[in-house]
């Protein structure tokens, strides 16, 4: 019976996880509007080269801005960039902007909006609001809400960063442990990720994205193996192995937020918030699962070692398609 729980658990496992699932699936589209000279703006539109907004996607200029020359159109990594210079008659507040396609997407995009003479302003465009009004500067959106929703986004999107988590709860008894052992892997992820946002560290991304999903390889085997009354390493230092797990996917975070783009003058700001996403959305990843733990071991105790040890599986395969997936992309 347990071995075909185990199986039966494992199977749910691959068949909702995609495996094509990448670290940083969060991607969205960046579109940036800055005034040059009074009437005179720039807008740089940057989308995924593997998705649909890429190719199809069109940015929705304000009613009262006539584009001024042809568009500019290069590739930077996997990205199109696509640069444009407007003319504006009058303020751009009040006026909507948006992105046609986005309704067909699965993606957000983030829109900054910055004039000369008033507060610069980061809107969000969702598949459900393709478009937004520029406000006024009294009810300008908030940076720190918008980089806190797209940390919390990404810990829930990026399966790998939310794999490790899950690996972590399956091998770890208490909840407090798991949530102290989670916010080391927070704090050290953080450390990297100002690092690199600043130029001050650098790691090629192949390699990094490689090791990430072997970090996850490991954790998966150490559950697996995992024996009451016989610790493994990583139940004898947990803190330890998170943290410097939590470097390595410092740098994963590091390339999704380069991806994302930082609002120049709000620096500071938009990388705290980010990470205090991260940490909400790790928390309360940390608290389903165990919920979830803890009622099977309430129904049916004799199943929680077997759903255990089929998560583990489950997550130790996919991991490991994307370490070899990503050793010879």
């Amino acid at each position: 019976m347990n071995r075909w729980c185990a199986v039966l658990w494992t199977c749910l496992a691959l068949a909702l996880c995609p495996t094509g699932a990448r670290a940083d699936e969060l991607r969205p589209a960046y579109i940036e509007m800055a005034e040059q000279a009074p009437g005179q703006w720039s807008l740089l539109w940057k989308a995924s080269a593997n998705s649909r907004l890429g190719h199809s996607g069109e940015v929705m200029i304000p009613e009262n801005c006539k584009i001024d020359g042809e568009p500019q159109r290069e590739f930077a990594a996997s990205n199109i960039l696509t640069r444009l210079s407007l003319r504006c008659d009058g303020s751009v507040q009040g006026q909507t902007i948006g992105l046609k396609g986005l309704e067909l997407s699965t993606t957000d995009a983030l829109v900054r909006i910055a004039p000369i003479n008033a507060a610069m302003q980061t809107v969000r465009l969702t598949p459900d609001q393709p478009n937004a009004t520029l406000a006024k500067p009294s009810i300008i959106s908030n940076v720190a809400a918008t980089y806190t929703i797209i940390g919390i986004e990404h810990i829930l999107l990026g399966f790998d960063h939310l794999f490790f988590v899950l690996a972590l709860v399956l091998l770890l008894k208490g909840g407090w442990l798991v949530a102290k052992t989670v916010t080391a892997f927070t704090i050290a992820h953080s450390l990297t990720l100002v690092g690199t946002t600043l130029g001050l560290l650098s790691l090629p991304s192949q390699p990094v994205e490689a090791v990430i999903a072997l970090s996850i390889v490991f954790l998966a085997v150490e559950v697996v193996k995992s024996r009451p009354g016989d610790l493994r390493l990583s139940e004898r230092f947990p803190w330890i192995v998170a943290f410097l797990f939590g470097l390595l996917h410092g740098f994963g975070f590091a390339g999704a937020l380069a991806e994302i783009g930082l609002p120049e003058g709000d620096v500071p700001l938009a990388l705290f918030t980010f990470n205090l996403g991260v940490e909400i959305g790790q928390l309360a990843i940390v608290a389903v699962a165990l919920a979830a733990l803890y009622g099977i071991r309430s129904l049916r105790g004799q199943w929680l070692q077997p759903t255990k040890t089929a998560m583990a599986y489950g997550i130790g395969i996919i991991a490991t398609y994307w370490f070899v997936e990503r050793m010879v992309a």
